[in-house]
């Protein structure tokens, strides 16, 4: 029953690190990113098995983990008001060819990192953006303006 409450504990701690470190940041990993993802990945299981490394160990910690997946993507999916606590929603970065700047500082992004988006998608220029959005997984979209 240990490793149940560990796990539980771990689950908890990872949601709630992966809302602060923000989802652009996810979206887009630098090998040092993957490199550090694997070290936490180590450093959680230690956390949640200690020394346990039997297979009954191994399928409480991993479906505990694939349990509580299931359950906050359920709880998403049946009580709206859940939603944003459980996945953010989409995020207006440009309007208009117009930077937020409100927005891009909530999620610690520059004009210029929009620019590159928006380059790498074809579109030479935010003037010609009527919307860029931040996607829940961390994507942006654009909508190019209609001519």
């Amino acid at each position: 029953m240990d490793i149940v409450v560990r796990a539980l504990l771990a689950f908890l701690f990872v949601f709630a690190l992966t809302r602060l470190i923000g989802r652009r940041e996810l979206s887009s990993l630098e090998p040092f990113d993957l490199m550090l993802l694997v070290v936490v990945g180590d450093l959680i299981q230690q956390g949640v098995t200690q020394n346990d490394l039997s297979f009954t160990g191994l399928v409480l910690a991993i479906g505990m983990f694939g349990l509580l997946t299931l359950v906050s993507s359920y709880l998403g999916f049946r009580f709206r008001r859940l939603r944003p606590l459980l996945e953010p929603e989409p995020l207006i970065l440009i309007e208009d060819g117009k930077v937020i700047e409100r927005n891009l500082k909530k999620e610690r992004l520059t004009a210029e990192e929009i620019a590159g988006e928006a380059r790498l998608q074809q579109i030479a220029s935010l003037d010609d953006v009527q919307w860029a959005v931040l996607e829940s997984g961390g994507r942006i979209s654009f909508i190019p303006k209609s001519t």
